[in-house]
């Protein structure tokens, strides 16, 4: 994908997309081992699982990316742009306040967070109120409905944003997508404070460092799933204009 947008450093891009989510959960576990071992506690990390996660990081994860980018350059790195694109991008004229990219992708995850709302305290329950959690049919039918609702309204986002003559629809739709997890993150501040009992240091940053992961990975999910709908979206409607 990044060599179909005309991109040249790739090795860059390669290391940076093998390294930012294990090095993302490397730092919170870190920072949360490191709390865990001056409070002796049991659930502190041994250094040397630490540094067998640093070795797959290094000799699993890297080569097999190395792979993958090779392979998706020279297969589908071509473009495959259904017209023709200018290469000297328009002026953005000016538009309305609720059409601009930043309102776009705040007010984009209110919907698919209404759609998880309910569902999201069962799970935060089996997590920290250590309560078992059974229904996984419903929690599978739970995470299509969000897939569904994240592109549905991506699309949608994508949409107005184009209408107002802005092309600037790839990064607007991955963080629309993605802005679900910033709604599932002020809910755990409510669930700690209202919901729990957890109390000082360790506990705190325990909780939150890990609900940070969690938003997190729901928010590379959600973009992923929004980018990949608004971009079928935009091939779909572009491969019908005319151009003489």
């Amino acid at each position: 994908m990044y060599a179909r947008f005309g991109g040249k450093q790739w090795i860059r891009q390669m290391v940076f997309g093998a390294f930012l989510l294990p090095c993302l959960v490397s730092s919170v576990a870190f920072l949360v081992n490191i709390v865990a071992i001056s409070y002796h506690a049991s659930r502190a990390i041994p250094f040397t699982i630490m540094l067998a996660v640093t070795a797959i990081c290094l000799f699993v994860i890297l080569p097999l990316t190395l792979v993958g980018t090779v392979l998706g350059r020279n297969v589908k790195g071509q473009s495959d742009n259904p017209c023709r694109v200018n290469a000297v991008p328009r002026p953005i004229p000016d538009k309305k306040w609720f059409l601009e990219p930043s309102l776009i992708v705040l007010l984009g995850g209110i919907l698919p967070f209404g759609s998880i709302f309910i569902e999201m305290y069962f799970i935060f329950t089996s997590f920290w109120a250590y309560k078992i959690y059974y229904v996984f049919g419903f929690m599978l039918l739970v995470t299509l409905i969000l897939a569904i609702v994240t592109m549905c309204v991506t699309v949608v986002c994508t949409y107005f944003l184009l209408n107002a003559e802005d092309y600037r629809w790839r990064w607007t739709s991955f963080l629309a997508g993605a802005s679900t997890s910033f709604y599932v993150y002020l809910y755990s501040i409510y669930y700690f404070l209202f919901k729990t009992k957890m109390y000082g240091l360790f506990q705190t940053v325990f909780y939150f460092g890990y609900m940070g992961l969690f938003s997190a990975a729901l928010g590379f999910m959600c973009g992923t799933i929004g980018y990949w709908g608004a971009a079928k979206f935009i091939h779909k409607i572009y491969s019908t204009v005319k151009i003489d």
